[in-house]
């Protein structure tokens, strides 16, 4: 089997969704995505990765890890290595359809069936655009419609939200209400008032429905050290699951002094890209949970390896997805094969809505619970009326 061509495929209405599909000369394809900045990522695709990979046999996973890694673009999660984690999803995608196995299973075998899931509390139109991660793109005025404004929600009417995921099923929910302050000082200080009004949702929270619910914190990486233990202490009395990416992710050393600070372990970090950061990460000795994004941190043949250092350290992962369908797919996976998978992500808002549109199948959400969907590979295919619903841009390198 080779590899003959490289296509990517990106839609004006989610501009920051790449997939990438790798042709074969047997016929068959696998499916990868990726997410931000699709058009830098779709160049370095076509220019760089391309023509290091075509004529290759696709089933030389580890091999062809390698192969993609150039010279810089290694390290990080900038446009190489979210492209080469786009690659390497669709290569087990592929494997996995070739064989007639489910990835989970070419990862060494199912350990469970389904796992628990998290709500991200987005809504529908979340970081939809290319402004990028800042709350002028959260999409706060254009989600109402949608049945599943779970940002506004979390910021103005917690506790209704709090119910409205039990009675879903789900039990864990993912807040992140001091963005806005941290913008208004870019993350130097945070006020009193502005501290006091951010803690709000988590006092609704607990007055609404006690400890059945838990409650992560997500800082997006926003704040500076001092401030960040600030609100940390301050989240103490509501006995919060973890805090994610409390400060920027370049200086993992200053991790020790927020932990001796937060009553809650530190989860980090879909941020991080290559495994040698995430080696540096554990070697802080303040690691918590283990957060990964396999479409920034260079696919499933790195994850499964990060999953495999964290559970030396007897450490759980917990696979991010706030972004798009097939990454869902291929993170569910990882988590119903990794032994020390803590519980996955997950977005309502997303993937009762626009994720149904653009692929055949999704991993099913039932009493809290994930599992992926049937049939080999990740299971999914890109909509065949992917070109006719949406304003489609493919690309092919053969």
């Amino acid at each position: 089997m080779k590899i003959t061509g490289i296509e990517t495929i990106r839609i004006a209405e989610r501009p920051n969704l790449l997939w990438l599909q790798v042709k074969t000369d047997e016929g068959v394809t696998g499916l990868g995505e990726t997410f931000m900045g699709a058009e830098t990522v779709e160049t370095y695709v076509h220019s760089e990765l391309a023509p290091r990979v075509l004529g290759e046999d696709p089933r030389r996973i580890e091999h062809l890890a390698r192969a993609a890694e150039g010279y810089l673009g290694a390290w990080g999660t900038g446009a190489e290595m979210r492209g080469n984690s786009a690659f390497d999803i669709a290569l087990w995608d592929l494997l996995g359809k070739a064989t007639g196995q489910p990835v989970a299973q070419l990862l060494g075998g199912f350990t469970r069936d389904r796992i628990r899931t998290y709500n991200t509390c987005a809504g529908t139109e979340y970081v939809k655009n290319t402004e990028g991660q800042k709350t002028a793109n959260y999409g706060l005025s254009t989600n109402a419609h949608t049945g599943y404004d779970d940002l506004n929600g979390f910021l103005h009417r917690a506790d209704e939200l709090a119910l409205s995921l039990l009675e879903d099923g789900i039990t864990a929910m993912k807040i992140w209400p001091f963005d806005e302050a941290a913008e208004a000082s870019n993350g130097r200080e945070i006020s009193k008032d502005q501290l006091k009004r951010a803690i709000e949702p988590f006092e609704k929270i607990r007055a609404a429905v006690g400890d059945r619910i838990d409650i992560m914190v997500e800082f997006h990486s926003m704040w500076q050290l001092l401030p960040a233990m600030q609100i940390a202490r301050a989240l103490e009395p509501f006995g919060t699951y973890w805090h994610e990416d409390p400060i920027r992710m370049d200086s993992l050393g200053l991790l020790k002094r927020y932990a001796e600070a937060s009553p809650a372990p530190v989860c980090a970090s879909e941020t991080l890209g290559g495994i040698g950061p995430f080696r540096d990460l554990l070697d802080t000795g303040v690691a918590g949970i283990v957060m990964l994004d396999l479409s920034w941190c260079g696919g499933l043949t790195a994850a499964r390896k990060m999953a495999a250092m964290a559970e030396a350290h007897k450490l759980p992962i917990a696979p991010h997805d706030c972004t798009g369908p097939v990454v869902l797919a291929a993170s569910t996976h990882l988590s119903l094969a990794a032994p020390n998978a803590l519980i996955q992500e997950s977005v309502r808002a997303f993937y009762r809505t626009w994720y149904r549109d653009l692929v055949t199948a999704l991993p099913i959400v039932e009493n809290g619970m994930i599992t992926v969907p049937e049939g080999a590979g990740l299971g999914m295919e890109l909509s065949p009326d992917l070109d006719r619903a949406f304003t489609t841009t493919r690309r092919l390198t053969r």
